[in-house]
């Protein structure tokens, strides 16, 4: 693009930027910024624009800032704008490639922090292969209402909930959802956002520390900075992610996401950026993962803590000490080995960071479950599971869309002891598997947490607590056996057991199957219907597939 004769026109237009012929000598560093004013985690991104810009031109690099969409998923939850979270993972991805491709970039930072947009860079990353190091923007302090701390799910969602019950009053719902979330970042548990900060700070992909380092505070814009010069080195040595990205790196990424109890959603977005760099990532590894690895750490919503507790108490880093037996060698954007960087890990709380002895569970955070209603496996979040529903038996109560669920709790139609599906929600059949967070927070504000379950093809939020399966696969869409299921069906759910089954034979379910008539799609236009018609099951990371031709 910048060398020849031929390229006359082509330095023309970059000259047209303001750059000068000595700009061209160094390298082109593109800055992929998801700045917006429509999320909290985003809104606080431009001092970390420039920290990194600074950090690119005193490395002897050019920075180039270009755009990338967000979706909050707490604004688009419960309605239609939840359709589009996962599918612009893909977007996101797809943006960055055409991007960095189509101006032959030499390296890239990747300025980020919510849900799906931090797998998304990551994919990119992986996919065009240059150099590259991710920032994550940092979680938001907690709220604080009448001398409490408090969070977006249990002080906002789960208000809902306790509201209908006559628990609070109508003030009372205002005041917590004005203080729940007092600025800029994540959101302060581990949820997806945050767990996924953590998880590229584990792989190798981010600076240490900057899995945790708060919105806002100058330890986030010290590592922006650092970032953006490391990155100059990293084209020079030509370290690329696929270097870093190994099946080592992998497994190291689930260990830490078993000891921190992470969200679910890491069982979609790491084998979507594994399948990125050709590393197939089964469900059956986290599960084997999980069975090996003590939960260190206990952030809401399954506990007290809140995420800026795991910062103080020694962060990312910290939980890599206690875990640094268990840490594969491999490299890091640092120029460090992840080994070398555990042992240098501080742990400064024993509690936030338990060490494996004192754990919170002999086991992590997530738990694969496989039966006759999910042969090819479905997902839940053990550690935020009471002792009692751990093993639970009850009625079905069926439903085919997430409205239709949250209209019978919120009038009361649901019963201890029932097992509500909520099916034709997964990837395909959503389209865009939506996450179920409105009805599993109001069945907990209801306090129906203990009391009843609820399984879908769809997925969860990282605030999710309760006996909550989903991911369930094959999804109803796709001829799975979730979308057989009628009211009054006795379903066992056995955690410990990893097993999940409805009471029929096989005879029964190839019977009912039969009958199984093909559903018509929610959405058919726009690039929804596209990615229906191409996503794969959750099972596979619920990445796109263009189908075989005949």
């Amino acid at each position: 693009m910048k060398r020849g004769i031929e390229r006359a026109p082509n330095r023309s237009l970059l000259y047209a930027t303001g750059k000068g012929p000595g700009d061209l000598e160094k390298p082109f560093i593109g800055v992929a910024t998801s700045f917006t004013d429509l999320i909290p985690g985003h809104v606080g991104m431009r001092e970390l624009e420039r920290a990194i810009e600074k950090g690119v031109h005193s490395a002897g690099g050019v920075s180039f800032l270009f755009g990338i969409p967000g979706i909050c998923d707490g604004i688009a939850m419960g309605h239609v704008g939840m359709h589009y979270s996962l599918p612009s993972r893909e977007l996101i991805a797809d943006m960055i490639e055409s991007i960095a491709l189509a101006h032959q970039l030499d390296g890239l930072v990747l300025l980020t922090n919510c849900d799906k947009i931090n797998p998304g860079m990551l994919m990119a990353a992986a996919r065009v292969n240059i150099p590259s190091i991710i920032v994550t923007a940092g979680p938001m302090h907690s709220g604080n209402y009448k001398m409490k701390r408090r969070s977006l799910v249990r002080d906002a969602f789960e208000a809902v909930g306790s509201f209908q019950q006559k628990k609070i009053d109508i003030q009372e719902l205002k005041n917590m959802e004005l203080t729940a979330c007092p600025g800029e970042g994540s959101c302060s548990g581990m949820y997806t956002a945050n767990t996924t900060a953590c998880l590229i700070e584990a792989l190798g992909m981010s600076y240490a520390g900057c899995g945790t380092a708060l919105a806002g505070s100058a330890k986030k814009k010290r590592i922006a900075y650092v970032s953006g010069e490391r990155v100059v080195s990293l084209v020079k040595q030509n370290i690329t992610p696929k270097k870093i990205l190994t099946s080592q790196a992998f497994d190291n990424a689930i260990t830490v996401d078993m000891a921190l109890s992470g969200s679910t959603n890491t069982v979609l977005h790491l084998p979507a950026i594994a399948n990125e760099v050709g590393i197939e990532l089964p469900l059956k590894k986290f599960d084997e993962i999980s069975k090996s690895t003590p939960q260190l750490v206990n952030i809401r919503p399954g506990g007290e803590y809140f995420i800026e507790d795991l910062e103080y108490a020694g962060g990312v880093q910290g939980v890599l000490f206690v875990l640094k037996d268990k840490m594969k060698d491999n490299p890091t954007v640092t120029g460090r080995n992840i080994k070398v960087l555990a042992k240098e890990g501080v742990v400064c709380d024993s509690d936030i960071i338990r060490n494996t002895k004192k754990a919170y569970s002999k086991q992590g955070g997530i738990a694969v479950l496989y039966g006759n209603l999910a042969p090819d496996g479905c997902v839940v979040k053990q550690a935020a599971v009471s002792e009692n529903m751990m093993i639970h038996k009850g009625k079905a109560r069926v439903f085919d869309s997430e409205e239709k669920a949250m209209k019978a709790i919120m009038e009361k139609k649901i019963k201890k002891g029932e097992v509500i599906v909520i099916r034709y929600e997964g990837p395909c059949g959503g389209p865009g598997m939506r996450e179920m967070l409105s009805p599993t927070s109001a069945l907990v504000g209801m306090g129906l947490g203990n009391s009843v379950a609820l399984i879908t093809d769809g997925r969860f939020s990282g605030g999710t607590r309760g006996p909550c399966i989903g991911h369930v696969s094959p999804e109803a869409a796709r001829g799975g056996a979730i979308g057989i299921v009628k009211d009054g069906d006795d379903i066992t759910i056995d955690i410990p057991a990893r097993a999940i089954n409805i009471r029929l034979t096989n005879t029964e379910i190839d019977v009912r199957k039969l009958k199984q008539k093909t559903p018509v799609p929610k959405i058919n236009k726009g690039w929804l219907a596209r990615y229906s018609s191409m996503v794969q099951s959750a099972n596979t990371g619920a990445i796109l597939k263009v189908k075989d031709k005949e």
